[in-house]
């Protein structure tokens, strides 16, 4: 395990997955200026670790996070905090699944840290909200932008402008989590992800990654283009043959992402 400024990592070498978990006990998780560097950082050193295959970014007890060190931004230059959006896109940039694990409190920058996962899986106890309107700010980590895209301009307008609070029933309506369940069993949904995503080729799940990222704010045309190309790397590969073979053998693929 690894301590870092407000969250710890730990790995379970059996299975590929790392585990991000933020944890400042009292402040339900807050997200400082100096961990969101280290969070990039983390993002980044996991996605060049051969030994992951996934990662998953929780919060411990009871919330993700209600946000992130108000205090901290009086502390940054207007240039710093102007280009916060670079560090917390990391899980987004990340060539690896990450999902993420919400319950609680999923504030500020711990929705829009949760908005650049691939997966979003919530406890029926999830409240998401965008407050910084409510303290003469704006989401300025990627929050207007990824959320606009995802569940539209009008409802987005609602979320941000109004700084009011979505529950996981309305959350999984608008598009924003990908799966509710009782807080009992988040841990359980999760990994139900992990198992199913552990039996596909590491290559075609971080070429679909990187084709639906790269394409989406795109044309069309564009994306087309960009999904053929990767079609046609894909088809050059061993996990591809593998997956033909097994088809057709009707036994169940060893992909071993080559």
């Amino acid at each position: 395990m690894t301590e870092h400024d407000g969250f710890r990592v730990e790995h379970a070498a059996d299975r590929g997955v790392a585990t991000i978990t933020l944890d400042v006990p009292g402040k339900y998780n807050r997200v400082s200026m100096n961990a969101r560097d280290e969070l990039r950082a983390t993002f980044e050193e996991l996605d060049r670790d051969g030994s992951v295959r996934f990662v998953v970014l929780r919060g411990a007890g009871d919330a993700f996070t209600a946000g992130g060190d108000i205090p901290g931004f009086l502390q940054r230059s207007a240039w710093d905090v102007s280009r916060l959006a670079d560090n917390v896109a990391a899980p987004e940039r990340c060539s690896k699944p990450v999902i993420a694990a919400l319950r609680g409190y999923c504030f500020g920058v711990g929705l829009e840290l949760a908005l650049a996962c691939d997966f979003r899986i919530a406890a029926d106890d999830l409240e998401l909200a965008f407050p910084e309107v409510t303290i003469g700010m704006i989401p300025g980590s990627g929050g207007t932008q990824r959320l606009a895209r995802l569940v539209g301009l009008g409802r987005a307008k609602d979320i941000v402008m109004r700084g009011r609070r979505v529950s996981a029933e309305e959350a999984l309506a608008l598009g924003l989590v990908t799966e509710v369940v009782p807080i009992a069993e988040l841990d359980g949904a999760v990994d139900r992800v992990l198992d199913d995503l552990a039996r596909l080729s590491p290559l075609a799940l971080a070429m679909a990654k990187r084709v639906l990222n790269q394409a989406y704010e795109g044309p069309l045309a564009q994306g087309l283009e960009l999904e053929g190309l990767a079609y046609g790397l894909l088809q050059q590969t061993h996990d591809f043959r593998e997956g033909v073979e097994s088809f057709i053998e009707k036994r169940s693929p060893e992909f071993t992402g080559e």
